[in-house]
């Protein structure tokens, strides 16, 4: 399907909870996690929050929320500029080959130039062929191999 040029990017208003979150759910059963109703409700209030370094976008279709990013931009120890670390990237099942990922990459890259940022950077499963597609057309995965050790909270 042909990249649609209608697809809009915004950031989300208190209003976007019910379509973000229905979106959210789809995104954590792809990933097949759970993620408890209290931190889904945290992360939102963040999105919202103007000092939290949790940000998020939502792409948008003829009036339909599609796609989002939720993104935390955060201090370096390698620059004096701010990094952004897109923690989340989502595109419903029916909206995938329009153009919303790739709208959606687009505009956190030109947030990037835009406000100084030293660098935007993701990690996906190495067998997400369909996302790696659409991330190589940005830059090549540079080989390092991620260590996650999890904590109760």
């Amino acid at each position: 399907m042909p990249e649609d040029p209608r697809v809009l990017i915004r950031d989300p208003e208190p209003g976007d909870e019910a379509a973000w979150r229905h979106l959210w759910s789809g995104y954590v059963a792809f990933y097949e996690a759970s993620v408890p109703e209290a931190v889904t409700a945290q992360t939102w209030a963040r999105i919202l929050d103007p000092d939290s370094p949790v940000f998020a976008t939502l792409a948008r279709l003829d009036g339909t929320v599609l796609g989002f990013t939720v993104s935390v931009l955060h201090p370096s120890t390698w620059t004096s500029a701010p990094s952004c670390y897109l923690e989340d990237l989502f595109v419903a099942p029916q909206a995938r080959g329009r153009g919303v990922g790739r709208a959606l990459l687009d505009d956190l890259v030109s947030r990037a130039k835009q406000n100084g940022w030293s660098r935007l950077y993701w990690h996906t499963k190495a067998t997400n062929e369909t996302a790696r597609r659409l991330y190589d057309r940005y830059t090549q995965a540079d080989g390092f191999v991620r260590y996650r050790l999890s904590f109760p909270a």
